[in-house]
């Protein structure tokens, strides 16, 4: 199990209590939002490091294709990943062992954090 698994489960047990029928469809949104900031912070970063380098790597729009598409795989692959028998063994796995449950809005934080640094690297390139 990886981190984004854990960070499912706890976001999936969270909002379990308050919305037993849409708990999964807020925990897959949450971890595509949160793989799709950290994803959009490194094509920033690179972005910027490339422009440093005078590199001509693609252009401005090729590069808002290419994370649009990105995105919408991701989106699906984690759709198709927590939806099935993967979130019943993560279940099972997560209630044998005594699991730490994090701060909610800590986990949302998260996502806005890596958003923020995003701008703030675009600003300084």
């Amino acid at each position: 199990m990886n981190l984004f698994d854990i960070l499912f489960y706890n976001m999936f047990s969270q909002y379990k209590t308050k919305y037993k029928q849409k708990a999964n469809n807020i925990a897959i949104t949450y971890v595509t939002l949160l793989q799709v900031s950290l994803l959009l912070l490194l094509g920033v970063f690179f972005a910027g490091f490339f422009r440093q380098m005078h590199m001509v790597t693609m252009s401005s729009t090729k590069a808002w294709t290419l994370f649009t598409l990105i995105s919408v795989f991701i989106y699906f692959k984690n759709w198709m990943q927590y939806t099935g028998k993967k979130r019943m063994m993560i279940n099972a796995k997560m209630n044998k062992k005594r699991t730490q449950h994090y701060n909610i809005w800590l986990l949302w934080f998260l996502p806005i954090a890596a958003l923020g640094l995003s701008y703030v690297v675009s600003q300084a390139a």
